[in-house]
C-alpha cells in the first residue's frame, strides 16, 4: 500500500545466513536467501536490490494484517523483506519503464484460501473482487509501478513502495498472461491473455476461436494509453488455445516479431498489418504451458546488429493432448519435452527470405520451463526447467480423474533438470553446448521459477511452485529458498574494474573513454586490448521461463594501449535505432580475456516516453598498440569471489510522480491520494463483507500461511487463481499430500538444500517414454466436449453464469473412471472428472 503509517511492517525481515565458501566459486550452486514470498516474477531494481512477486496465497509472512505477496532482496545481506501489493499479481507481465521504473500488467481476480474465489465477488459472479482473509483486491485489469530503491533511502515511503490503484491506473481489458514488448518510443503493447485463466487458452469444442465465449482477450492496448479502443490481433485467432505469454521481440523495423502456437508473423503495431512468416518445424510448442527458452541473441558489430531469435525446448505435443481451459487430456508428466532448438532472423539484411534454422540440441535432452539468461560473455545460460511434461497445475488430467492418484502433487511436469548448460552462439554448429564444469542443484525449479542476471554477473535463481496455494510437503512443494549460481568466468584470477563509464547513453552522438587499469588482466596489454568487449545487457523482468526485455547490444570501440599498461577503450554510443535496444535502464559490462567487470548501471534513452532523440555515430579514432606494455594483475590468484561494484550513477529518477504523470497526466493531488485509497477501500468493504464461516476449507489448518490451506475438493483442475466447488469433499490436501509420499522424482527427489545430494546428471526414465500409438487418434474425442462458455451469459459474461447443460459421454472405456464415494459407486466425467451429472459449463478459472 502507499500510506505511510501501514509501511512499518516493512521492517519485517529474516537474517539468512551466510554461506561458507571454500575454492572457486565457478560453476556453483549457493544460498541465496530466503525470498520469504515465492518468486513467481522479479526483477533487478538497482545494485543493490531484487524485487519478487508472487500470487495472492498464504505465505507465512505477513504485510499489515495478511500474507505477503511481494518481497525485495538486499544482495548483500541476503536478506528478504516483505512488500505491500494490493491486487493479486498471479500470471502478469511486466516491464521497465524508459526511466528506470518498473511495471506489471494485470493478474487475477481476487483469491482466498485454497485458491477460492474471492469472498465479495465482482458483479458478473465469476471472479473476486476482494477476499477477506488474503486481502487482495481484483488484479485483472491492474498498473502496477515501482520506483526501485536503494538501502540509503527510506523503504517506509510511498516513494520506495509499490504503487497500485486501479482506480487510478489500469488497462481498459482484463488479462492473465499476456505479452508485453517496449517498442522504440518506449510505449509499451500489451497484447492477449486469459480473461479469467485456465490451462490453456480454448475452449473444446472450438467453436469461437477469437473470444472463447468471453474467456479469452483477443485485443492489444498501450500503455501508456494513447486513448484508442483497444483493437483485435487476427493472430490471436489463428492461436487459439496456445497463445498465452506470447513470444514478443521489437525489431529494426519497429515491427514486432511474435510467435504463438506453432504459428509466427511480423506486426506492425502502428497499422495492426501481419505478415506471416515460416511455422515453428516439427509444430514444437513454445510458448506457456509448453514453455520452451527463448532469447534474442547478442547485437553485434560483427553480425551488423542483425536480430536473431534461438528457441530450446518446449513440447511437441499433438493438439488434442493440450486439452481446454480445464487440464490436458493426457497425463503430461509421462511426455518428455522437446530437446529441439531453432533460430530464426525475421529481418534478414542479406536479401534471403526468414526461415526457421535447425540449431543443436539441448545438452541434456528435452526442457520445459527452461530459462535463457544471456552472460556477459555474449553467451547463454539454460537453468530450470523439468525433463518432461508442462508448467502449470491441477487436480487432475484427461487421464487421472482424481486429485490423490496424482504422482506428483499439482505438478504436470516432473524430472527436474537441476544442471545447467552453457550455448555459445559463436561456436561451430555440433558443439554449440558444454555443461563442463558446472555442478547440479538439489532444488527443483519448475513451474514458477525465475532467474535473471545480477549486477556482479552472477545469476539469482528462485522460486518453484507448482501448487494452488502454499504447499510445503508435497512432491514439489512452494520454494523460498534461492540460490546464486557462478558462472564459470568466476574463476578468474582477476575481474576488469573499469572507469569512465557515463551514467546515460545516447543513440549515436560523441563517443566517450572507458579506461581499464594494468591491475585489471594479466599478460600481453595489446592482447588484452583485442579481447575486450564493452556489453550492455538487460536483464528483463523474469516470469514463467521469460526475461521480458532481456537484450544484449555491444558497443563499438578502438582503443589506445599506455605504457603503464592500462587501455582506453574509445567507445561507441548505441547504433542511432532505439529499436534494437530501447530505452530504459540497463548494465554496462566490460569484458577483458573472456572476464567480465561488474556492471556498472546506465539509462539508455531521454528518460521518458516519446520520440527518441538519435545523432549520427562518431567515427572512433584507430587503435593503438604497445607491444611492451603488459597487464599488472597476479595471474596465480585463485580469487574467483565478486569484486566490488563499480555502479556509477544512474542518473534515474526516484519520482514516482514522473511515471504517473507520463502514464496518461494523473494529477499529483490523486498520488496524494492514494497513499489512503487502500486503508480507506478496506475498511469500507470490511463494514459490509460477509466473512466465512470456515475461511480455512476443510482441511483444518488454522492460520492464513498454514500449509495445505482448503481441500482438495475446493479446487478447480486448471491453473487459476479462482476455483469453484468440485464434488469431492472427503478428499483433502493434506490427506493427498499423505499418498503422495511414496511417489519419488528419481533421481535426487530431496529438494532441500540441506541434502547433500544433488540431481543425477543421467537421464530419469520419464525420458525414455515413447508414445504408444497416435495421440490425435486416441484423444480425438476430446473436441467432442462441451465446452465452457458455449452457451448464452457463458464465460466471462457480466451476470448470469453460463447456462446448465449435459455433458457428453465418455469417448472410451480406457478413458472413464470409476470411484467410491461414501460406499457408492460413481462414474466419472473424463473431460472434468466430476461425476457424470447436469453441471454448469460457464465456471470461471
Amino acid at each position: 500500500m502507499l500510506h505511510a503509517a501501514s509501511m512499518l511492517a516493512l521492517g519485517l525481515a529474516v537474517t539468512l545466513s551466510q554461506p561458507v565458501l571454500g575454492g572457486s566459486l565457478a560453476g556453483t550452486f549457493v544460498d541465496g536467501g530466503n525470498t520469504l514470498v515465492s518468486a513467481m516474477m522479479m526483477f533487478v531494481g538497482n545494485d543493490q536490490k531484487v524485487y519478487i512477486l508472487d500470487k495472492a496465497e498464504g505465505n507465512a509472512q505477513q504485510v499489515n494484517g495478511h500474507s505477503a505477496w511481494g518481497s525485495v532482496m538486499d544482495l548483500e545481506t541476503k536478506q528478504a523483506t516483505v512488500m505491500d501489493v494490493a491486487t493479486n499479481v498471479f500470471c502478469a507481465s511486466g516491464y521497465h519503464l524508459p526511466n528506470g521504473s518498473f511495471v506489471t500488467f494485470g493478474g487475477n481476480g481476487a483469491i482466498g484460501p485454497g485458491g477460492n474465489i474471492g469472498s465479495e465477488r465482482n458483479p458478473s459472479g465469476a471472479s473476486g473482487a476482494w477476499d477477506a482473509v488474503y486481502q487482495d483486491f481484483d488484479g485483472s485489469k491492474s498498473i502496477r509501478i515501482l520506483n526501485p530503491c536503494t538501502s540509503s533511502q527510506d523503504f517506509s515511503s510511498a516513494e520506495c513502495q509499490w504503487f497500485d490503484d486501479p482506480s487510478v491506473l489500469s488497462m481498459q481489458k482484463q488479462r492473465w498472461y499476456s505479452a508485453a514488448e517496449m517498442l522504440g518510443d518506449g510505449t509499451i503493447v500489451i497484447i492477449g491473455g486469459f480473461v479469467n485463466g485456465g490451462y490453456i487458452n480454448r475452449n473444446t469444442p472450438n467453436t469461437d476461436p477469437t473470444f472463447e465465449g468471453g474467456a479469452a482477450e483477443p485485443t492489444y492496448e498501450f500503455f501508456p494509453s494513447n486513448g484508442q479502443t483497444p483493437q483485435q490481433m487476427a493472430f490471436l485467432t489463428k492461436t487459439s488455445g496456445l497463445n498465452a505469454y506470447a513470444h514478443t521481440y521489437l525489431m529494426a523495423s519497429g515491427q514486432v516479431f511474435v510467435q504463438a502456437n506453432f504459428s509466427t508473423m511480423l506486426w506492425d503495431p502502428q497499422t495492426n498489418t501481419e505478415t506471416d512468416l515460416p511455422d515453428m518445424p516439427n509444430q514444437v510448442i513454445r510458448v506457456y504451458p509448453a514453455s520452451g527458452g527463448v532469447a534474442m541473441l547478442p547485437l553485434t558489430p560483427a553480425n551488423n546488429y542483425t536480430q536473431t531469435i534461438l528457441f530450446c525446448g518446449g513440447s511437441d505435443m499433438p493438439d488434442a493432448a493440450w486439452g481446454n481451459y480445464s487440464f490436458p487430456a493426457i497425463n503430461t508428466w509421462d511426455y518428455p519435452a522437446s530437446a529441439d532448438c531453432q533460430r530464426i532472423t525475421p529481418e534478414p539484411t542479406d536479401g534471403s527470405q526468414p526461415a526457421y534454422v535447425q540449431d543443436d540440441d539441448i545438452l541434456g535432452g528435452g526442457r520445459t520451463m527452461g530459462q535463457f539468461i544471456i552472460l556477459p560473455t555474449g553467451k547463454l545460460l539454460m537453468i530450470n526447467g523439468g525433463a518432461n511434461g508442462t508448467a502449470g497445475y491441477a487436480t487432475a488430467t484427461g487421464q487421472t480423474f482424481s486429485y490423490s492418484d496424482m504422482p506428483f502433487g499439482m505438478s504436470l511436469a516432473s524430472g527436474p533438470q537441476g544442471t545447467p548448460a552453457i550455448y555459445d552462439p559463436s561456436a561451430p554448429a555440433g558443439s554449440r553446448w558444454s555443461d563442463a564444469g558446472l555442478s547440479s542443484s538439489n532444488i527443483a525449479r519448475l513451474y514458477h521459477s525465475s532467474a535473471l542476471l545480477l549486477p556482479d554477473a552472477s545469476v539469482f535463481v528462485a522460486g518453484s511452485n507448482p501448487n494452488v496455494d502454499v504447499n510445503t510437503s508435497t512432491i514439489f512443494p512452494t520454494q523460498y529458498q534461492a540460490e546464486i549460481f557462478y558462472p564459470p568466468y568466476f574463476s578468474a584470477a582477476t575481474r576488469p574494474v573499469p572507469s569512465g563509464i557515463p551514467s546515460t547513453l545516447s543513440y549515436g552522438g560523441a563517443s566517450f573513454d572507458i579506461t581499464i587499469p594494468a591491475s585489471s588482466y594479466s599478460g600481453s596489454s595489446d592482447d588484452a586490448a583485442d579481447n575486450t568487449t564493452v556489453a550492455l545487457l538487460r536483464p528483463g523482468w523474469t516470469t514463467h521461463a521469460l526475461n521480458l526485455g532481456q537484450r544484449y547490444i555491444q558497443l563499438s570501440n578502438t582503443y589506445t594501449v599506455n605504457s603503464d599498461g592500462s587501455i582506453v577503450l574509445h567507445t561507441s554510443q548505441l547504433p542511432p535505432n532505439p529499436n534494437l535496444f530501447q530505452p530504459g535502464p540497463a548494465w554496462l559490462y566490460v569484458v577483458v580475456n573472456g572476464i567480465p567487470s561488474n556492471g556498472t548501471s546506465v539509462l539508455v534513452g531521454s528518460g521518458s516516453v516519446g520520440t527518441q532523440p538519435t545523432a549520427a555515430a562518431a567515427k572512433l579514432p584507430a587503435s593503438i598498440k604497445l607491444a611492451t606494455a603488459k597487464g599488472s594483475a597476479d595471474a596465480a590468484s585463485t580469487n574467483g569471489s565478486p569484486s566490488t561494484s563499480t555502479t556509477g550513477s544512474s542518473g534515474i529518477s526516484s519520482h514516482l510522480i514522473l511515471i504517473i504523470a507520463i502514464a496518461g497526466g494523473v494529477a499529483v493531488v490523486l498520488l496524494i491520494g492514494g497513499l489512503i485509497w487502500f486503508r480507506s477501500s478496506r475498511n469500507k468493504r470490511a463494514s459490509f463483507r460477509t466473512p466465512a464461516s470456515k475461511p480455512y476449507g476443510s482441511s483444518g489448518m488454522s492460520g492464513p500461511s498454514s500449509v495445505g490451506l482448503g481441500a482438495a475438493g475446493a479446487l478447480r483442475h486448471s491453473d487459476s487463481s479462482a476455483f469453484m466447488q468440485h464434488e469431492q469433499p472427503s478428499q483433502t490436501w493434506n490427506a493427498s499430500n499423505v499418498s503422495l509420499q511414496r511417489y519419488k522424482d528419481e533421481p535426487g527427489h530431496e529438494r532441500d538444500p540441506s541434502y547433500g545430494s544433488a540431481y543425477s546428471q543421467q537421464p530419469n526414465n520419464y525420458q525414455q517414454h515413447t508414445p504408444q500409438g497416435s495421440y490425435d487418434q486416441q484423444y480425438a474425442g476430446y473436441g467432442q466436449h462441451d465446452g465452457y462458455g458455449q452457451q448464452p451469459g457463458g464465460y466471462g459474461q457480466a451476470g448470469e453464469y453460463a447456462q446448465y447443460s449435459q455433458p457428453r459421454a465418455p469417448y472410451g472405456d480406457n478413458m472413464s473412471s470409476r470411484g467410491s464415494t461414501n460406499g457408492m459407486s460413481m462414474e466419472y466425467d473424463p473431460y472434468t472428472a466430476e461425476p457424470l451429472r447436469t453441471t454448469p459449463v460457464g465456471r470461471r478459472f
